[in-house]
């Protein structure tokens, strides 16, 4: 099964090796037919504490870390 990549914001990043990306996706309300937008935070691991509040990064489904964070940091998105 393919791992999930997801593209976000960094909007803490006061653990360490840790950050929360903000990741926003849009849908179709299946009744409404409305485009919602639906918003929510991942833990993401990041090893050499790189990045910062509001950057744009990327990031993969791994192994768990901890138990709020299954979340690595690939890269920065330009």
């Amino acid at each position: 099964m393919p791992k999930k990549i997801l593209n976000g914001v960094v909007v803490s990043d006061k653990p360490n090796k840790t950050i929360t990306v903000l990741v926003e996706r849009k849908y179709q309300h299946p009744i409404l037919k409305k485009v919602m937008k639906a918003r929510k935070k991942y833990n993401a691991h990041d090893e050499n504490n790189k990045f910062k509040v509001g950057d744009k990064v990327s990031i993969k489904e791994s192994r768990p870390f901890s138990k709020n964070k299954k979340f690595e940091v690939i890269g920065d998105i330009k």
